[in-house]
């Protein structure tokens, strides 16, 4: 299974015939177990990374550390939940250091993600302060980079 999803992570358009063929299985039960991984749960999702200026697409990507007051019996994750159920936000992680929770939101504008941190975010119960820092420009997403090779600069070596 562990080879599986790796495979999976690596490639996540690759056909169950092609990943048959790497882990020299049967295609059947590549497929069944494919299907198995995904009713339990274990698989969530297929991800495409996009290169937004490429694509002409207008967006605003902002990290936004958060601190809240855990709740009796439910910790920090009912809030935590709450918050990840709003569809602006992408992920939610609990954190350890100088903040509980940090919150990754996509919005057309920063005018936009400023609005949800004011009037949702931030009137959520339990949450103390907010810290939002914008994502000006990415070089590397979930282990692809994003530069032009051609045009990436050599580290400089010194002794």
């Amino acid at each position: 299974m562990h080879a599986l999803l790796k495979l999976l992570e690596a490639d996540p358009r690759a056909t169950p015939a092609s990943l048959a063929k790497q882990l020299n299985r049967p295609e059947e039960e590549v497929s069944s177990l494919l299907k198995e991984l995904e009713e339990k749960r274990v698989i969530l999702g297929y991800a495409v990374i996009v290169d937004n200026d490429k694509a002409d697409r207008e967006t605003v990507q902002a990290a936004i550390e958060v601190k809240i007051t855990p709740e009796r019996d439910g910790g920090f994750d009912r809030i935590a939940n709450r918050i990840a159920r709003y569809p602006e936000v992408t992920s939610c992680y609990l954190m350890s250091g100088g903040y509980d929770l940090l919150v990754i939101i996509h919005g057309k504008t920063m005018k936009e993600v400023a609005m949800f941190v004011s009037e949702k975010l931030a009137t959520v119960g339990g949450v103390l302060s907010t810290a939002t820092h914008f994502m000006l420009k990415p070089y590397k997403e979930r282990g692809v980079l994003l530069v032009n090779e051609g045009t990436q600069e050599r580290l400089s070596i010194t002794p």
